[in-house]
């Protein structure tokens, strides 16, 4: 490609950082590894292919829509920052950065697989329309067709059910964008296009993994069948088999089998997107989808911080600015947050602060290909301002920074030294790789009580005590105006037989005892120091407020660096961690902790500051 100028800025040189968080931690389950083998993998990935290839064929030679029946109304969010890096030339997917000014799309180096993916599912088409201006218009229109042109005839990666869905959706939703000031020849060329991809769908949407990709290949369909003239046949066997989808996939309480808390927003937004478009068209919802919608927006009221971002649990992010506040509202559903557990979490508040905690076993089987040992983990909030979180996903930095963010020690929880509360195990038989979590946690429990200074809640998991013989318990207490948050960690053998079994550990270690850290990992933008000689953190919020941490007396305390897993980003931020040490030698040992708002912080801040942009150079 003469004159190329684009140039892969590769993740930095951290790796060895990722592989220190992970080893030992999430040693893959030899007993689960030997129970899959590579070649029924192989075998079903190839026969994927080779069936998306010869449909997306037979779909190319079918007869066209002529246009819209009605028209579209866009329904997605883009970002205006990222619209602009595009008409720069600047194109960050899949946490690569290629800098290509001039170039389209479609001639771009391939760095990876996920990045060309991304590509195809046309997302960016959401940050160009929301830049809006002339120049994106006319580069959105130029890639769309570019697409049609290389790729319309059945042709390249993106013949896939769910890219197809996802490019479906925005393309209908930008219609008028791409149409716009183009010709009846290009207009016949895009809706023939729009008229293959769907006939397609609707012959390869079972071949979508159940959860978001088979919710947005119907939605896809819905959204389709609805807009283009001629296609309204396939609307009810598509929302028929929506329906069914949401009595198999979400439970009586608004929860996903992957228990992340984003895709549960992406499946809620997907719902009310077939719902509006169903409405739109004069047809009468699904009971069924009306009443998944009705029992997730609690949950995702539960699932959210303070600020409005979601918790980032198992492989899930806090969730697209404006998207969570804009599908609660396409909803209608007016209640409140679930109280208790929502989708396995619990969630405490007082005053301006939220404190989210994994109070339920990790998924399993197909569920956990991208789920976390954040077993009792917890994520802290003051109003804008996130305080501990988890490391969040690496997956956009490469399998080792994946690999990572699933251990244990990359979530602010209790983790036995060099062990994770659950561990992995490979899935070939669902291929690429990917790996389940295994010996997970079975038990995990919780319970209320009064406290000194606000409700006190009891939790406890079993991930440690089939190697150890020792369970972990966490008691958390939140004051009622969320000024002070008092916790303690436990590690103890609580029967009989689990004595036993340590006693068999401390045998084997010359009775070393068994080495554990508590962590909590901080946001980058907390300004942490070690304070009154050590024995105490001192955390700057951007707000203004002052955080104080401190230990029990005697507890071993240390400020190590931490990392942020951020989707959107180039690579890993830098972060710190606070840490506390501690050593089972008798059977059990508690460390106690308070995390507390300094007495002459005000109870109100007018905290107007904005986040930094999400692209790092």
């Amino acid at each position: 490609m003469a004159g190329l100028l684009a140039m892969v800025r590769q993740r930095d040189g951290t790796g060895a950082q990722a592989r220190e968080l992970a080893t030992g931690s999430m040693a893959s389950s030899k007993r689960r590894q030997s129970d899959y083998g590579a070649k029924p993998g192989w075998l079903a990935r190839a026969n994927y292919r080779f069936s998306n290839r010869m449909q997306a064929l037979r779909a190319a030679r079918a007869r066209p829509a002529t246009g819209f029946v009605s028209q579209p109304e866009p329904r997605t969010i883009g970002s205006q920052a990222r619209g602009r890096q595009l008409l720069a030339g600047n194109f960050l997917f899949a946490g690569f950065l290629i800098e290509g000014p001039g170039l389209s799309i479609w001639n771009l180096p391939m760095p990876e697989r996920s990045f060309e993916q991304a590509l195809h599912g046309c997302t960016w088409l959401d940050d160009l329309a929301a830049l809006g201006d002339g120049a994106a218009r006319e580069r959105a229109q130029d890639w769309v067709f570019g697409w049609i042109d290389r790729y319309g005839q059945g042709r390249g990666p993106g013949w896939t059910p769910d890219l197809t869905a996802r490019r479906l959706i925005r393309w209908i939703n930008h219609a008028i964008l791409l149409l716009n000031g183009r010709d009846r020849v290009s207009a016949d060329k895009f809706f023939r296009s729009l008229s293959q991809q769907m006939l397609f769908l609707v012959r390869r949407w079972r071949a979508t993994s159940p959860g978001v990709a088979r919710f947005e290949a119907l939605t896809g369909l819905i959204y389709a069948g609805l807009a283009l003239t001629g296609m309204e046949r396939y609307v009810p066997r598509a929302a028929a088999a929506l329906a069914r989808e949401c009595e198999l996939q979400i439970d009586a309480h608004g929860g996903i089998p992957t228990r992340n808390p984003e895709e549960l927003l992406e499946v809620f937004t997907l719902l009310t997107w077939a719902t509006a478009a169903l409405g739109e068209a004069g047809r009468s919802p699904h009971p069924s989808l009306l009443a998944a919608i009705a029992r997730i927006a609690p949950t995702l009221r539960a699932l959210r911080h303070a600020d409005g971002g979601l918790a980032r649990f198992h492989g899930g992010g806090r969730g697209l600015e404006g998207r969570l506040d804009q599908a609660l509202a396409a909803s209608g559903v007016r209640a409140h947050a679930t109280e208790g557990p929502a989708m396995g979490f619990v969630r405490l508040h007082g005053g301006r602060t939220t404190v989210i905690v994994d109070a339920a076993p990790p998924p399993s089987g197909r569920a956990s290909v991208n789920a976390h040992a954040s077993t009792l983990a917890l994520e802290l909030t003051s109003g804008r301002r996130p305080l501990i979180v988890n490391c969040g996903s690496g997956a956009a930095f490469g399998p080792e920074w994946r690999r990572a963010g699933r251990a244990t020690p990359s979530h602010s929880t209790l983790c036995i030294r060099g062990y994770s509360s659950s561990r992995l195990a490979h899935a070939g038989l669902i291929g690429g790789g990917a790996e389940m979590l295994a010996d997970a946690p079975h038990e995990v429990w919780q319970k209320t009580e009064l406290g000194d200074v606000g409700t006190r809640l009891i939790f406890g998991h079993d991930g440690y005590v089939a190697t150890h013989g020792l369970t972990h318990v966490r008691e958390l207490e939140l004051a009622l105006d969320g000024r002070v948050l008092v916790g303690a960690d436990t590690l103890g053998a609580m029967t009989a037989t689990d004595r036993r079994r340590f006693d068999a550990v401390m045998a084997r270690s010359h009775h070393a005892g068994v080495a554990f850290d508590i962590r909590f990992h901080l946001h980058p933008e907390v300004d942490a120091a070690l304070d009154l000689g050590g024995t105490a953190v001192s955390l700057a919020l951007k707000s203004g407020e002052i955080w104080i941490f401190r230990p029990e007396a005697g507890a071993e305390m240390s400020l190590e660096a931490s990392v942020y897993l951020e989707k959107g980003r180039l690579r890993p931020r830098g972060s710190r961690q606070i840490v506390l040490s501690g050593e089972v030698s008798d059977y059990a040992c508690q460390i106690g902790w308070t995390l507390a708002k300094a007495q002459d912080t005000p109870t109100v801040l007018r905290d107007l500051e904005r986040g930094e942009p999400q692209i790092d150079e």
